[in-house]
């Protein structure tokens, strides 16, 4: 394959960048001159095979006594400091690599800051490609570090691919027929589904706050290569709740709010349903034969990309059977694993440093392993962090086969329990879009760091939210894996959404779980929530509606957990029909695209869920034998 690079200089290029509008953060400038004074820099193009030019920095150690692997990180994010003696405060994922000695190399992908061509959203993956211009994120991987193994010198002759989040995305992409050099990846949140899970969809539910935000600044368009994007539009507020329901329905954001400038929100717009367009783009369809080894990172309090590490693990796990694989999941918010001690997150105290555990005892002896052939410490196949009781697990597959299905029924007077119910009920609530249900209490305009943890007390107490719950646990209880929701229901009106969340109740008399938390008397902590819209009850790439009030029934995931709830403490269950802004609202009467709803479509409905002895709602979870109740 042919991949020619060119040296360039960077004062030509700042002519074509926008306007600097937003300073970064200035770097510690001690830890600048330590990878100054041990690593030697280079900034060139490289040249896919379909002719585009991809900037790209290569750090390499300046001492030339042995060879070193090569880390490489391609990121929509920028690779800045861009100029030929401009240094980083940290190369590689965390600090240990650059002292251990890894040859970096970082670029900017394909339409992205300094790189010419154009950037599409998740990329599709062209399965069959006939020339050189049918090029992808695996093409574009494979070039860059076959120019690498042909040009750098002192390299073992080994590559390891990171990054997380949208970089996570391009290391998953990247790991698909991969260089020979290519050994290690390490998609660390990675995006996998924008329709399914992950940043933009929910189910397939817009996720408002966290999308407007992100598209405002991300999306901005570009006349060439740049340092800087144009600065995005200002808001005027954080309080994301009362912004978004001024706005009022989706179809105004794309020439109000967005003047015009975003031009993927449009294709979000275009194509509400899980079509051919998302489809393409859901990278865990192609993992098959993925031959480095891989480890998929995520945390369980993860607001972004929580659903992403769980799916490109299964898939991992079906189609590519003899893939050495890592799976770690662990208490923590957004990529917090690669940058924090994780011995605490908001209300809640781990008694241990999670995250300086898993890079030194998991992620670094990963790399060690793969890359250098320093295997004393092997990585476990499964490393999991169980929520509640405060603990790492380790299993050879997820979830664990000892796991048994079990299920908690929805029952009269707010119960919950393991046996099903006995009588016909039905409880009901009136679901208002002028009012939805807020998912945080907290002021927050893109989405709340800590929601994935809060006290739903100030839901619990909304007319508009039912709420079961079991007696106090005579036992611990701990369950691991996906927890499956099914529920009869029925509406006045032709569309809803049903939301579950499963909580965790703590006794009265609970104290805080560290020095700078909160008293934790009848907290109620949510272990995990989900939406399902009911026009898709029969499948995700149809929209079909509701025939008004008459009963029938959806079924839906809410993806993995790992808790344990302590032996006094109850398991309950919400069931709400909004969740805003955190995912949009339902107009509650059925329109083929919610995007171009109206203003009238919104209307007040009557939502009720269904119990009894025909029409069993209720989750079903996995419980570790031993605390079967």
């Amino acid at each position: 394959m042919l991949v020619t690079s060119r040296w360039i200089s960077l004062l030509p290029l700042c002519v074509l960048a926008a306007p600097v509008l937003a300073q970064r953060p200035a770097p510690d400038q001690a830890a600048v001159a330590s990878v100054r004074a041990a690593y030697q820099k280079r900034e060139l193009y490289l040249t896919m095979r379909d002719g585009t030019q991809l900037f790209t920095s290569i750090y390499v150690p300046r001492d030339t006594a042995k060879a070193y692997p090569v880390l490489l990180m391609r990121t929509p994010y920028s690779i800045a400091p861009y100029g030929a003696d401009a240094y980083p405060a940290q190369l590689g994922p965390w600090s240990v690599f650059q002292e251990d000695g890894y040859i970096f190399v970082n670029q900017d992908v394909r339409g992205r800051y300094m790189s010419q061509g154009y950037h599409q959203f998740m990329t599709p993956h062209l399965a069959t490609k006939r020339g050189p211009k049918d090029v992808d994120e695996s093409t574009d991987t494979w070039d860059t570090i076959d120019w690498v193994i042909k040009n750098v010198a002192r390299h073992n002759g080994r590559v390891g691919t990171w990054g997380n989040s949208a970089p996570g995305f391009f290391v998953a992409s990247g790991m698909i027929d991969a260089h020979p050099a290519h050994k290690a990846a390490y998609p660390s949140a990675p995006m996998i589904d924008w329709w399914l899970g992950d940043d933009r969809h929910h189910n397939g539910a817009f996720t408002q706050a966290q999308t407007i935000n992100f598209l405002a600044s991300f999306d901005q368009p570009r006349s060439g290569p740049t340092q800087q994007y144009p600065a995005r539009p200002n808001a005027g507020t954080q309080d994301g709740y009362a912004f978004h329901l001024r706005q009022g329905p989706l179809a105004g954001y794309s020439n109000g709010f967005y003047e015009g400038k975003v031009a993927f929100f449009d294709s979000i717009v275009a194509h509400p349903d899980y079509d051919e367009f998302w489809q393409r783009r859901a990278i865990w369809r192609h993992m098959k034969n993925i031959s480095p080894s891989v480890m998929v990172v995520g945390g369980w309090y993860d607001a972004e990309d929580r659903f992403g590490p769980i799916r490109l693990y299964r898939s991992l796990r079906e189609q590519s059977t003899t893939t050495p694989t890592t799976f770690v999941m662990g208490p923590w918010s957004h990529g917090a694993w690669n940058r924090v001690d994780g011995d605490v997150f908001a209300a809640f105290g781990f008694g241990t440093k999670t995250g300086t555990f898993f890079r030194d005892s998991i992620g670094y002896p990963f790399f060690a392993c793969t890359l250098r052939d320093k295997c004393e410490r092997r990585p476990p196949a499964v490393a999991m962090f169980a929520t509640g009781s405060n603990r790492w697990h380790t299993y050879e597959a997820w979830p664990p086969r000892e796991a048994q299905a079990r299920t908690l029924y929805l029952s009269d007077n707010g119960t919950l329990g393991w046996a099903k119910a006995a009588k016909a009920g039905r409880d009901s609530w009136v679901s208002d879009p002028a009012k939805p249900v807020p998912y945080t209490q907290s002021l927050s305009f893109g989405y709340f760091r800590d929601y994935p943890t809060e006290d739903q007390r100030f839901a619990t107490r909304r007319p508009d939210v039912l709420t079961f719950q079991t007696e106090p646990l005579t036992e611990d209880v701990t369950i691991a894996g996906p927890i499956e929701v099914k529920l009869h229901v029925a509406a006045s009106g032709t569309d809803a959404d049903f939301v579950v969340k499963v909580i965790d109740v703590y006794p009265d008399d609970s104290p805080p779980q560290h020095a700078a938390g909160p008293r934790m008397d009848g907290y109620q902590q949510l272990v995990h929530g989900n939406i399902m819209r009911a026009r898709w009850r029969t499948g995700f790439d149809r929209s079909v509606p509701l025939t008004a009030n008459r009963p029938d029934s959806l079924a839906f995931a809410l993806e993995d957990v790992m808790h344990t709830f302590i032996k006094g403490h109850r398991l309950m269950v919400h069931v709400q029909g909004s969740w805003f802004p955190l995912v949009d609202r339902n107009p509650q009467t059925f329109v083929p695209n919610i995007y171009r709803a109206k203003a009238s479509d919104f209307q007040k409905a009557t939502l009720t869920v269904l119990h009894g002895p025909n029409q069993q709602s209720g989750i079903t979870v996995r419980v570790l034998p031993t605390t079967v109740p």
